[in-house]
């Protein structure tokens, strides 16, 4: 008996499942991503120091900078490249050059920036981790 392979719209590795990315041109369609939708993006990287980001914050390790209509500030990127998961970045900034699908990562060093160079890969929205609140322990009467 042959089944019909399963597609999943993530970029999650599942034995038997087919990945389904966007099209090269997915942003061109004025829509913000939804949560775990997979969208093409050229990556760079920069390295300002002693700046602050669009937000007003200062520049660190975990933040990008994108293109706000694409990807809304203050929300969170899982980036991967090369089969491989780089991590979940901060949307702290935007830029003159970033416009569409260019996603620009910070690096500590500019040495780092440059070898790090430009990158196709894919970005995924993903929703803040829930934060546990715990009760604060009142003090016996």
């Amino acid at each position: 008996m042959t089944l019909e392979p399963v597609v999943v719209r993530s970029p999650l590795l599942l034995p038997g499942a087919i990945v389904q990315g966007a099209s090269s041109r997915w942003f061109m369609n004025n829509s913000p991503p939804r949560y775990g939708d997979p969208v093409p993006v050229q990556m760079t990287a920069y390295c300002l120091t002693r700046t602050t980001t669009r937000r007003g914050r200062y520049v660190r390790a975990g933040i990008v900078a994108a293109d706000p209509r694409l990807f809304p500030l203050s929300r969170y990127l899982e980036l991967y490249a090369d089969g491989r998961y780089l991590g979940r970045f901060l949307i702290d900034d935007t830029g003159r050059l970033i416009r569409g699908n260019i996603v620009d990562i910070w690096m500590p060093t500019c040495r780092e920036a440059r070898q790090f160079g430009r990158r196709n890969g894919t970005a995924v929205l993903v929703p803040r981790q829930p934060e546990t609140i715990s009760a604060k322990p009142t003090a016996p009467k």
